[in-house]
């Protein structure tokens, strides 16, 4: 009998553990590494490893039900949209009930992985040690590495990115303050939102490339991811009547001060806000085009407008960012672009899989767990992958699938639709356990 394949994850955030539940559950050996004490990753408030962006008010902009998972659903009464102390308990739980805690080495950074001529994986810790595996899972997250964007000129204030943000006095103290908000992404709003309550900042501005689709929260008095189309329906007429719902929903955002998109709705990863048009029709909030320059106490807009400002918070993004990989192959382009085979895997490496590599409406979390049913068959041998020509093939017909439908930005490079890649990937799923069965005889 053949020995189960020695395995290395990386990273104990949602994506990491929810893996190692699935190789626990095929008995596939495994080690775990957290750089922090706990698991948790980007919704570990306060995390030690400074790898959180999460904020003292963040809720999650994914319902309950589309977030929760599989193998251990949410709690009675939670709330449609639960704050990130709530979620981190139910991370901290999920592990606890399948007994993966004793399971993950805390505290510890894999500082290098080099795949060796034999095709294993030599990872080195920061302890110092190094140890030899037969495959790798990367699940280090894509949110903690910031996007800082360079402008002309100088600003005498503080400037931060949303990724340091903690609250409206923590690292920088805006009471009564004139802020700029750069970007218009979900982080971006929240804290704009939030310092533009009179009683906090002065005032806000919010300064972005283009204009953006601000959708709610809520549809017809029920969270609007419950109303996604369903993935049997044709995309181009899933689309036509998601699009035509939201214009008659919300009308022109410039109704709200804003500016006009280029674009149509759900032609970017959706930027949603409970609050945000409300600030912006009440004035609290005024939007802006984008910097051209800093001028010390003032940015000044493409437009030539020079808005007197105290702090900077840059909500622009993060880079997609492996260190512990020399090797440029296994890392994105300059333009965020990274085809991996069903996000999951690089086409002529069979023994490296990156978890939660997506960037998907609703969530990461049970995507996730998604994939892990199809990296674990594959180590357990009960899954084949197809030729690496199929692969390619493959991966290139799902790019111009999920993204087909948005503007072409390193924003969108990892998007995929929910609902038809879990469809995808369990036809997949069900594909390679086939040819499995054929290749080793077994009925």
């Amino acid at each position: 009998m053949v020995a189960p394949p020695a395995v290395c994850i990386i990273g104990a955030g949602c994506s990491g553990f929810t893996t190692a539940k699935r190789l626990h559950d095929f008995g596939i050996p495994f080690d775990c590494f957290e750089e922090s004490d706990d698991v948790g990753g980007n919704w570990y408030f306060g995390n030690p490893n400074r790898r959180s962006a999460c904020y003292e008010s963040l809720h999650i902009d994914t319902s309950t039900s589309r977030l929760q998972f599989e193998d251990y659903p949410a709690g009675e009464g939670w709330p449609h949209f639960p704050h990130h102390t709530l979620i981190h308990q139910y991370f901290r739980d999920y592990v606890d009930h399948f007994g993966l805690r004793e399971k993950i080495t805390f505290n510890t950074r894999v500082e290098r992985a080099v795949r060796d001529e034999s095709g294993r994986w030599a990872v080195t810790l920061d302890t110092g040690q190094t140890r030899c595996y037969d495959a790798l899972v990367v699940a280090n997250g894509h949110h903690w590495n910031p996007n800082i964007p360079e402008y002309a000129g100088e600003f005498h204030g503080p400037v931060l990115h949303s990724h340091e943000y903690r609250s409206p006095f923590e690292p920088v103290d805006m009471h009564g303050k004139r802020v700029v908000v750069v970007g218009m992404g979900n982080s971006g709003l929240d804290i704009a939102s939030e310092l533009a309550q009179r009683t906090v900042a002065d005032h806000v501005w919010v300064s972005a490339r283009r204009g953006v689709w601000v959708l709610s929260k809520y549809r017809n008095g029920k969270p609007a991811d419950k109303m996604m189309m369903p993935p049997w329906m044709p995309k181009k007429l899933g689309l036509a009547l998601s699009r035509r719902a939201i214009k008659k929903t919300l009308g022109h955002m410039s109704a709200y001060g804003l500016p006009e998109p280029d674009h149509e709705p759900l032609s970017a990863h959706p930027s949603v806000s409970i609050d945000f048009l409300a600030r912006a029709g009440s004035g609290d909030l005024t939007c802006v085009p984008e910097i051209e320059r800093l001028d010390a106490d003032a940015v000044v807009c493409a437009d030539g407008r020079r808005i007197p400002a105290d702090v900077l918070v840059l909500a622009t993004g993060y880079r997609i960012s492996f260190p512990f990989f020399t090797d440029p192959e296994l890392q994105p382009d300059g333009q965020h672009r990274f085809p991996l085979f069903k996000r999951i895997l690089k086409p002529g490496i069979d023994n490296l899989y990156y978890a939660g590599l997506a960037q998907a409406s609703p969530t990461i979390v049970n995507l996730a767990e998604r994939q892990s049913k199809l990296i674990a068959r594959h180590l357990a041998g009960e899954y084949a992958l197809p030729s690496e020509r199929e692969m390619r093939e493959m991966l290139a017909r799902d790019e111009r699938k999920h993204l087909g439908q948005y503007y072409d930005t390193p924003r969108h490079t990892i998007q995929v639709d929910f609902a038809r890649y879990v469809k995808d990937l369990d036809k997949e799923i069900e594909a390679g356990v086939r040819r499995a069965r054929s290749t080793t005889g077994a009925r």
